[in-house]
């Protein structure tokens, strides 16, 4: 079942090879400017006198007499300290301190790899305790910003710091476990990316290597220990904490993002009661703020700017007055606003999911989820997603239903949810729910997927399936169709259909199984 363990390493290390070749291009453009800029590469003591390598990073002229809002940002997952250079001269070009930090276990940086664990928010107060002794930083003015690893940490120290008064999540997580284990299934090619990025550039704790042991394993009498694990740190976990607070949380990610997806921040979005923003964009993990990294122009850069200026310099530069909720269409058009997530796909369509059928597990039908990063990176620039010819589906893999054609076009937005009976042949099983939109040649493009696994039910017994599949906003075309597809093997998740296995789908009259299409108000 699933990936074997050299596989998963072989696809891991071509995919952290791309990884690190991007990260050191983005630490050797900033870099050279370094000496003209006032930068002071610092060592911290963090948490339990572990060193942190850091840099720090002041308005010009600042001599002590003034003080100026901080700015603490913990790197991404196994890039180098100095990956927020560019935007940190930025920003303390507008009136700054900024201090970025190697997060401990990576790099120069010591102690082991923690994923965000106690450890990690500890050393987010060493450091900020540090910058108020050591640097011209207000104590009334704090806020936390990160990339990837460094979004997950900054907010889970806003939960722990009240000093913190502001944060921008950028790429993050806010839920671990549905971010690399939704639907009960193991995201392979995710995991693989962390394990093999977390190897190469640090130094992985024994926790955390037996964590992933078990994870790639499939060790179901470990998975209460790895959900334990998982919630420890999880900002969803310290949310009244967060609340209580009162931080104002932005949080930006991509629709396609395969390491974090978007379901998990929009969750925890709707539950935060203080001053907040989403941002959803097409792209992959990190690749909206890419460009910002290098100090070219880019949005989700200047909304974090202006984010901060507001919540920590006072600015009145309009940013709490807009909708909240600023969603990019994946395939065209400029920002949407809404105010709140419930009101992104207020209107559902259901399509029916009638009559029964049967698919046989174990081989992939063709349907795919696509390529970590690259997949996605693909429909960021040139608006190709994973695709498949839905008529040549072999439907004893893979059971498809579509609807009519559109008169008009479809702007989906939010989340689609499957909701269905399956009757299984043996006590655990995986599949993969796909959402595609279909030309009239029959080629579809796809909208949206997830993964859904089970274990301990009674074969032959039917049990009723709620599916929640990622979120996007996609624009269907007039005179194509939605199809559903459904199949069991995917290369981005590990599967659990013993061999020989069946899944059967119908509808019961009582009991009607659809799927759920949300679209935008026109």
């Amino acid at each position: 079942m699933g990936l074997s363990r050299k596989a998963l390493r072989t696809t891991a290390v071509g995919a952290v090879s791309a990884t690190l070749i991007a990260g050191t291009a983005l630490g050797l453009a900033p870099t050279a400017q370094a000496a003209s800029s006032g930068v002071d590469f610092v060592d911290i003591t963090g948490d339990g006198g572990t060193v942190l390598k850091a840099n720090v990073v002041k308005p010009a002229g600042a001599d002590g007499t003034h003080r100026y809002p901080l700015l603490v940002m913990p790197t991404s997952w196994g890039l180098p300290q100095i990956e927020y250079l560019a935007q940190a001269q930025k920003l303390a070009d507008s009136g700054y301190v900024v201090v970025t930090y190697n997060v401990r276990g990576f790099w120069q940086s010591g102690g082991e790899i923690e994923v965000a664990g106690p450890p990690d928010i500890a050393d987010a107060s060493k450091v900020i305790d540090w910058a108020l002794a050591n640097t011209p930083a207000d104590a009334q003015h704090i806020g936390m910003a990160g990339v990837s690893y460094g979004a997950g940490i900054s907010l889970l120290a806003a939960a722990h710091d009240k000093r913190i008064k502001a944060v921008a999540s950028l790429s993050g997580w806010a839920n671990l476990i549905d971010s690399i284990y939704s639907g009960r299934t193991q995201h392979t090619q995710a995991a693989g990316l962390l394990y093999g990025a977390g190897t190469i550039t640090g130094r992985p704790s024994a926790e955390l290597q037996q964590v992933f042991q078990d994870f790639f394993a499939s060790n179901l009498s470990k998975e209460q220990d790895m959900l334990n694990w998982g919630a420890k740190r999880s900002a969803t976990t310290y949310l009244d904490q967060i609340n209580a607070g009162g931080a104002a949380i932005m949080m930006a990610n991509g629709w396609g993002d395969t390491i974090f997806p978007p379901n998990q921040y929009a969750d925890f979005y709707e539950k935060l009661t203080g001053p907040k923003r989403l941002e959803f964009r097409p792209g992959d993990h990190a690749t909206a703020e890419l460009t910002g990294l290098f100090g070219l122009p880019n949005d989700v850069w200047t909304d974090t700017e202006r984010w901060f200026d507001h919540y920590l310099k006072g600015d009145d530069n309009g940013i709490n007055r807009e909708q909240p909720v600023q969603l990019k269409s994946r395939s065209a058009g400029g920002y949407e606003g809404y105010p709140d997530w419930k009101s992104v796909g207020a209107t559902q369509r259901k399509l029916a999911l009638s009559g029964t059928t049967t698919i046989h597990t174990n081989v992939d039908s063709g349907a795919d989820g696509g390529v970590v990063f690259l997949s996605s990176i693909l429909d960021q620039l040139a608006q190709l997603p994973p695709v498949a010819s839905i008529p040549l589906l072999p439907r004893y893999w893979a059971a498809v239903w579509q609807s009519e054609k559109y008169a008009s076009a479809q702007q989906v937005r939010g989340t689609a949810k499957l909701h269905t009976t399956l009757t299984p042949t043996k006590e655990s099983g995986t599949l993969v729910a796909y959402l595609y939109d279909v030309g009239p040649l029959g080629l579809g493009k796809l909208v949206s997927n997830a993964p859904y696994t089970f274990h301990g039910r009674t074969p032959g017994k039917p049990f009723g399936v709620d599916l929640e599949l990622f979120s996007t906003a996609y624009d269907v075309p007039a005179g194509h169709r939605l199809a559903l597809v459904v199949d069991t093997v995917d290369p981005l998740y590990i599967e659990h259909n013993p061999s020989g296995a069946q899944l059967t789908f119908s509808s019961p009259a009582n009991d009607p199984s659809y799927v759920s299409i949300p679209l935008r108000e026109q």
